[in-house]
């Protein structure tokens, strides 16, 4: 998919807006389902083009978390180099995730409705 001013529309200055709006969410799901280390979760996140970000973004946003209570770190050693460290989800990230996934619907059907004038109620 292209932008109206040339080039990938994922590579946008919209689209990164939008990335910045939900990545950390993003991330919070990858968590969800158990420990993962920065580079995994670039390699999960760059499966879909318009999530996919760079160590720049992801090493200060998992830090933020950290920061912020909803993800809490260890180190593990690795077979291949040196110890890795690990990201899990705290009981408050779990508690941020569930309020972004009950409220997204309604938001991204909001902004459906905003976009498609023939749908405004």
């Amino acid at each position: 998919m292209t932008n109206p001013g040339g080039g990938d529309a994922a590579d946008s200055a919209v689209a990164t807006q939008l990335r910045k709006g939900v990545l950390e969410y993003c991330v919070l799901a990858l968590l969800r389902d158990g420990p993962r280390y920065g580079v995994e979760l670039l390699q999960e996140l760059g499966r879909f083009p318009t999530l996919a970000t760079s160590q720049g973004t992801i090493y200060p946003l998992l830090s933020r978390l950290r920061r912020a209570g909803l993800a809490d770190t260890f180190l593990r050693d690795s077979a291949s180099g040196p110890s890795r460290r690990y990201y899990t989800l705290t009981d408050a990230g779990r508690a941020a995730l569930q309020e972004f996934a009950v409220l997204w619907p309604a938001f991204r059907e909001t902004v459906d409705h905003v976009l498609d004038p023939g749908e405004n109620p």
